[in-house]
């Protein structure tokens, strides 16, 4: 197995400048956010509690950021190690994204002055599913330093710390393979509670499970999508042979996730709602579609040895869980008469710097330390 190196090269690139403009633009309305409140920069209220912030920072940023979940999983549950030269990259996706939906979080609850709260033991409802999440998110994000800190250390001369790493890292993996199973699964108990105002498209007890699978098959699709784009932005070799062998379990992940999803519409009866033509309806058809392009893109051996086939099905799968997730938490969710929501462009344009200061991050860090494996250089 190759060592993993940094990969060099200028930090100010054009790329690199784009993502730090669009950042510098979104702090302008994070501080209209902070002097003046949520309702002054968002379309948030009482009936949309959350918008697109929480949605697509937490419920949808977490499944992009279960790349090192699904990754660990198979490397060290079913003992795959010839995946290994994807875990690293893996796992700075994971803890950039999960760092930055919690620090999202901050900029997305009213009064964030009392965030503490949540680890106070006397100011907790130990009934609320929203503290395992917070409380599991909170968590993993220390777990993801810790278990990437060997890349800090790696090229350096703290050999003590080194070996301490080394001793506890076992500990950490296990956890960071039992958080996400926690907070991922209980994502999709969140809207089981909102019970009627969820639409009967999205509304299961399944939720549970199904929010689980699609950060699966999520993860394993932002781990090509992430190979795909190093290979074609640092102009360095392919690695098709290792993820045509890995894409060959996400046709049967992605099977199970329909047989349960369609298995319950048609148990409970919902199905024909599908087919209503307004928009639920419709939003339901093209998250389906979606999860169906790769089952069939990526069933032949032939199919997976095509780098762009390859990509574009881990793109669908991206989209797949991304529509199901944004159909769950606000196309499905009506809570009732008078209440209606559309984010604003400050919403939009903090959440696009949140992503971009990710994407940028990640670019630095690879190009400084050690994530992508010697064998994967040009």
């Amino acid at each position: 197995m190759s060592e993993a190196k940094p990969i060099g090269g200028k930090i100010i690139t054009g790329p690199v400048t784009v993502l730090l403009l669009l950042f510098l633009v979104s702090l302008y309305f994070l501080g209209q956010r902070f002097i003046h409140g949520l309702g002054y920069v968002t379309n948030m209220s009482d009936g949309y509690p959350w918008g697109i912030w929480i949605t697509i920072d937490v419920v949808i940023g977490t499944a992009f950021a279960c790349g090192g979940y699904a990754m660990a999983l198979l490397v060290y549950v079913f003992n795959k190690g010839e995946y290994h030269p994807l875990v690293r990259p893996a796992l700075l996706a994971s803890m950039l994204g999960y760092t930055l939906a919690a620090v999202g979080v901050f900029f997305d609850i009213g009064r964030y002055w009392h965030m503490y709260n949540i680890f106070i033991p006397k100011y907790n409802n130990y009934n609320s599913v929203l503290l395992e999440v917070a409380l599991c998110i909170a968590a993993y994000v220390l777990v993801l330093w810790i278990e990437f800190a060997p890349a800090f250390v790696q090229n350096t001369k703290m050999t003590k710390l080194k070996k301490v790493l080394e001793k506890v890292l076992f500990f950490f993996i296990a956890l960071g393979i039992l958080l996400p199973t926690m907070h991922q699964s209980s994502l999709g108990s969140v809207m089981i509670l909102a019970g009627r105002k969820l639409s009967p498209l999205w509304w299961t007890g399944m939720l549970p499970l199904l929010f689980l699978v699609s950060a699966l098959f999520m993860g394993y699709g932002v781990v090509i999508f992430e190979a795909s784009l190093s290979s074609l932005g640092f102009k360095r070799p392919g690695e098709t042979p290792l993820l045509a062998k890995l894409s060959e379990i996400i046709p049967k992940l992605v099977a199970f996730f329909l047989l349960i999803r369609l298995g319950d519409l048609l148990i409970r009866g919902q199905f024909g709602l599908a087919f209503k033509g307004d928009l639920a309806g419709n939003m339901f058809l093209l998250e389906i579609l979606l999860h169906v392009v790769p089952i069939f893109l990526l069933s032949s051996e032939a199919g997976r040895r095509k780098p762009h086939i390859l990509f574009i099905s881990a793109c669908c799968l991206l989209l797949a869980g991304t529509v199901f997730r944004f159909n769950t938490y606000l196309v499905g969710f009506n809570p009732g008469q008078g209440w209606h929501y559309f984010p604003a462009v400050p919403e939009f344009m903090i959440t696009l710097g949140i992503v971009s200061l990710e994407i940028m991050t990640y670019i630095i860090l690879v190009k400084k330390l050690p994530v992508l494996s010697a064998h994967r250089q040009a």
